[in-house]
């Protein structure tokens, strides 16, 4: 993809189209920077572009005189493909990718890419340690950093870890991984993609341009992604944490071991700073993903055991008064707040809701299991979670109207011996703009308890 001289539109101001914009600039690109959100500041987005920026900026209301004079538009990752200005530039002949295609035609190096619905970012982060004690690593994508950012450092002796949710992988052309992985497949985001089928075929463009000469590892307990192991061109390599494999990475009686050939003993997972079945998953898939690489075992084993996991995923914040508080805002769907519950080894009252993706709420509310003593409701999505809870035959609930009275109820209702849980089984949108910020918010009040 040729950008010098072109005229380019960036769709979105957030940092991926920052980093686009200053990207496409740095390479001879005439930059147009669009963001329908008419409340924004031209001389603040200017600002996030640097004083040597020339970019044209343009806010609100897309203007109707410059569908004519662009040859290429890059998507910022939470703009939807399917809306109206996008299905004409489309109609008009205007090449439509994203910035991870971008970065990936800038950048150099190898790139090891990670998708799936849940455990994406611990997993992301792990093979980023592991790859980081080896060579030169740049951790990218959905995890928080820029590709773009990146692309400009990279050279061919680097290494690039890349987190790559649905939207990212919908625009790629001609992104190609040396080594991908999808971790799992289960309901999520259906508001932006429409159909289950849609969103997983986004996945898989994870894989869509990898040869015989690459890896993609892939879930052998996940039906979806062992059929797709069986229709591609790439090597692959199953991680189970069900059964042992003939080849492959599997969890046996406390043991991960990997096996291509000869049997190697990664860890016992009661060494591991992690806890819950999904959680050595994740680690079943950065370690394989490292080893297929050419990464030495006892660089993926020691990186494995000191590995301490990501912030927001299951993670410890404080004991107070015997009760155990552990944030899991980033559970922003139910299936990943299933594995939360899992987790838990002890009753817990629960904190839940936010933002509706569309999704339902009674496996969620099965998996509690007789864990959840109590589950305290908060957000845009509170009246249908209890429905659901009502169908599943669970009535231990109660509503908060704000998120610190959510935490301070679930304080007051904790016993000695108990853990309180944040694991909202929602996005954070409405109430906070992101998982992190709600994940803070919940550690501020925890410890001024």
């Amino acid at each position: 993809m040729e950008v010098t001289k072109k005229k380019v539109l960036v769709f979105g101001s957030g940092i991926s189209g920052i980093g686009a914009a200053k990207l496409l600039e740095a390479q001879g690109a005439k930059v147009t920077l669009y963001d329908g959100n008419e409340k924004l500041l031209v001389d603040e987005v200017r600002k996030k572009l640097g004083k040597e920026s020339k970019a044209e900026i343009f806010l609100g209301a897309f203007p109707e005189d410059l569908y004519d004079t662009l040859d290429i538009a890059i998507l910022s990752p939470g703009v939807p493909t399917d809306i109206p200005i996008v299905n004409r530039m489309r109609e008009q002949g205007i090449l439509i990718t994203g910035e991870v295609e971008l970065a990936y035609e800038s950048g150099k190096g190898d790139v090891l890419a990670i998708t799936g619905t849940n455990g994406k970012t611990t997993t992301t982060a792990l093979l980023g340690e592991i790859m980081g004690n080896y060579k030169k690593t740049f951790v990218v994508g959905n995890i928080g950093n820029p590709y773009t950012t990146a692309a400009p450092e990279m050279d061919e002796a680097s290494v690039t870890v890349a987190e790559m949710s649905s939207f990212q992988l919908e625009t790629i052309i001609d992104f190609r991984p040396k080594v991908s992985a999808i971790l799992n497949f289960t309901p999520d985001h259906l508001n932006r993609h429409h159909t289950m089928e849609a969103y997983v075929s986004a996945k898989k463009n994870i894989a869509r341009n990898q040869t015989k000469e690459d890896y993609c590892i892939l879930n052998y307990e996940d039906p979806l992604t062992r059929e797709f192991g069986e229709n591609i061109q790439a090597q692959v390599l199953y991680f189970s944490s069900q059964r042992k494999l003939e080849k492959g990475i599997y969890l046996d009686d406390g043991n991960i071991i990997y096996k291509n050939g000869e049997e190697l003993l990664i860890c016992r997972v009661e060494d591991l700073n992690l806890l819950g079945t999904h959680n050595y998953e994740n680690v079943m898939a950065a370690a394989a993903m490292a080893l297929v690489y050419g990464v030495p075992a006892k660089i993926v084993i020691k990186s494995v055991l000191a590995f301490k996991g990501v912030e927001h995923r299951i993670e410890y914040v404080t004991e107070k008064n015997g009760v155990v508080y552990y944030n899991d805002s980033k559970g922003t769907n139910p299936d990943a707040a299933i594995k939360g519950i899992q987790a838990m080894n002890r009753p817990t009252v629960l904190i839940g809701g936010g933002y509706d993706k569309d999704s339902v709420y009674t496996d969620w509310i099965n998996s509690f299991d007789g864990k959840v003593k109590k589950l305290i409701l908060v957000g845009a999505t509170r009246e249908k979670i209890a429905r659901d809870a009502l169908s599943c035959g669970f009535s231990d609930y109660q509503f908060a109207e704000t998120f610190e009275e959510a935490v301070l109820t679930a304080a007051a209702l904790a016993k000695e011996g108990d853990a309180v849980l944040l694991s909202p089984a929602c996005a954070s949108w409405g109430m906070f703009p992101n998982y992190e910020v709600r994940g803070e918010k919940f550690k501020e009040i925890v410890n001024s308890l």
